[in-house]
C-alpha cells in the first residue's frame, strides 16, 4: 500500500506541525461542509402557552403531529418535553430519534474543548439507551472517539439494532491508529453515511454477506483505506446514488460498476486510475483538487456511460492527467471549451458538453 508523500502516517511530531498549520481545522471545516444538513433546527423552540392566550392548544393535536413537532426539536428540548405534562409524556419516546451531538455542547463550548466532548459523550450513551428506537438520524461529530472506543462499540450496536437512517460518524482526531468498528457494516438499513478521519476495517476477513441494500448516498472524508476496501462497500450497495471521497491518503483504485450510480465527486484525492466501468445512471463524475504526488500520473478512463453529461476534470495537466472516452485518449495542455458526450451506436459523440477545467469559460 503506498502512502502519499509527506502527508502520512500521521506520527507524534507531523500532528504538531498539522497543529501548527491547522491542516487538521481545515479539513475538518472542509468534512463539516459537505455534510448532509440535519433534520433538527438548533434554533427551533417549543412553545405550549403562547404569551396572548392560556389555552394549551399545541397538546390538543394529534400524537402524529407531536410526534412530527418533537422531531423537528434538537434532542435535548425534545426530551424536556415529557416533562410539560402527562400528554407529551410519551411523545419524544415514540418518534423516530434525531440525535445530533453538537446540539448537546454548552452554549458557550466548542466541539474541539475535551472537557466538553466528555460530557457530550456521556449525554449520547444516555440518549441512545433512553430511546427505543427506530433512529431516524444520528450525527456524531463532537467526541474524541479514540478515547471512548467501547462506548463507540456499544452506539453502533444500538444503532444497528434500532434501524438507524442516516448516519454521520466524524473522529475529531486523524491517526492510523484509529479503526472504525466493522459493526457498522451491519447497518442494513442505512440510506445515508459519511465517516470521516478514520482507518477503515480490512475487509479481507469479513463476512461476504454484508451489504447496504437501502444505502443511497455515501460519504468517505480523510479515510484510511485501500482500493479492496472501497470495492467491498461499493459492491454492496446496490441502489447507491451519490458516492463522495474527499482527501484520501492512499493511492487507489476506483472501478465504477453500478446501475444506480448517478453522480461521483473526487475532492483533493489520488486516484490512480478511475474507471467508469459501466454505469448506465452516470450523469456527473467531478474530480476536484487532485492530489498528485511527484513523476505520478492519474488517469479517468470513461467506458459505457451513455447518460454522462457533466466530466469535470479541474486542473486537468497534461503531464499528470490523461482523459480516456471510449477510445479516444484526450491528453491537451489546454482544455478551454465545454463539450458534451454521447454514446451513439456504441460510439462517443462530442457535444455541447463533456469536461471543464479550472480556467474554462462555458461557450
Amino acid at each position: 500500500m503506498d502512502i502519499l508523500g509527506p502527508i502520512g502516517p500521521i506520527d507524534t511530531e507531523m500532528a504538531v506541525e498539522f497543529r501548527r498549520q491547522g491542516v487538521l481545522g481545515r479539513l475538518l471545516s472542509g468534512i463539516h461542509y459537505i455534510l448532509p444538513d440535519p433534520p433538527v433546527s438548533a434554533a427551533a423552540r417549543l412553545f405550549a402557552l403562547p404569551a396572548h392566550d392560556a389555552v394549551d392548544r399545541i397538546s390538543c393535536l394529534p400524537e402524529a403531529l407531536l410526534g412530527n413537532i418533537v422531531s423537528r426539536l434538537p434532542v435535548k428540548d425534545a426530551a424536556r418535553t415529557a416533562a410539560l405534562s402527562s400528554r407529551w409524556r410519551g411523545v419524544w419516546r415514540s418518534s423516530p430519534l434525531i440525535l445530533v451531538d453538537a446540539d448537546l455542547l454548552p452554549v458557550d463550548g466548542t466541539a474541539g474543548a475535551r472537557a466538553d466532548a466528555r460530557r457530550v459523550t456521556s449525554s449520547v450513551s444516555c440518549v441512545l439507551a433512553a430511546h427505543p428506537g427506530p433512529f431516524r438520524c444520528v450525527q456524531l461529530t463532537s467526541s474524541y472517539m479514540e478515547e471512548f472506543r467501547g462506548p463507540l462499540t456499544r452506539w453502533l450496536e444500538l444503532l444497528a439494532a434500532n434501524g438507524i437512517q442516516e448516519l454521520v460518524l466524524i473522529s475529531r482526531r486523524w491517526s492510523l491508529d484509529i479503526v472504525i468498528p466493522a459493526t457498522f457494516l451491519d447497518m442494513a438499513t442505512l440510506t445515508s453515511l459519511y465517516l470521516g478521519l478514520w482507518k477503515f476495517p480490512d475487509t479481507a476477513d469479513l463476512p461476504r454477506a454484508s451489504s447496504f441494500p437501502n444505502l443511497r448516498e455515501l460519504g468517505l472524508c480523510g479515510i484510511f483505506m485501500k482500493s479492496e476496501d472501497l470495492d467491498y462497500i461499493l459492491d454492496r450497495s446496490p441502489v447507491l446514488e451519490t458516492l463522495y471521497v474527499e482527501t484520501n491518503l492512499f493511492k487507489l483504485r476506483l472501478r465504477l460498476v453500478s446501475q444506480s450510480l448517478r453522480c461521483v465527486l473526487l475532492i483533493g484525492c489520488f486516484f490512480e486510475e478511475t474507471f467508469v466501468v459501466d454505469a448506465p445512471s452516470l450523469e456527473r463524475l467531478i474530480l476536484s483538487e487532485a492530489c498528485i504526488p511527484n513523476d505520478s500520473c492519474t488517469k479517468v478512463k470513461i467506458g459505457y456511460a451513455p447518460k454522462l453529461h457533466l466530466l469535470g476534470c479541474l486542473e486537468l495537466d497534461p503531464g499528470t492527467q490523461v482523459l480516456e472516452v471510449g477510445n479516444t485518449v484526450i491528453k491537451v495542455p489546454d482544455l478551454s471549451l465545454f463539450h458534451s458526450i454521447k454514446l451513439i451506436n456504441n460510439q462517443y459523440k462530442f457535444e455541447d458538453l463533456i469536461w471543464y477545467t479550472s480556467n474554462s469559460k462555458s461557450t
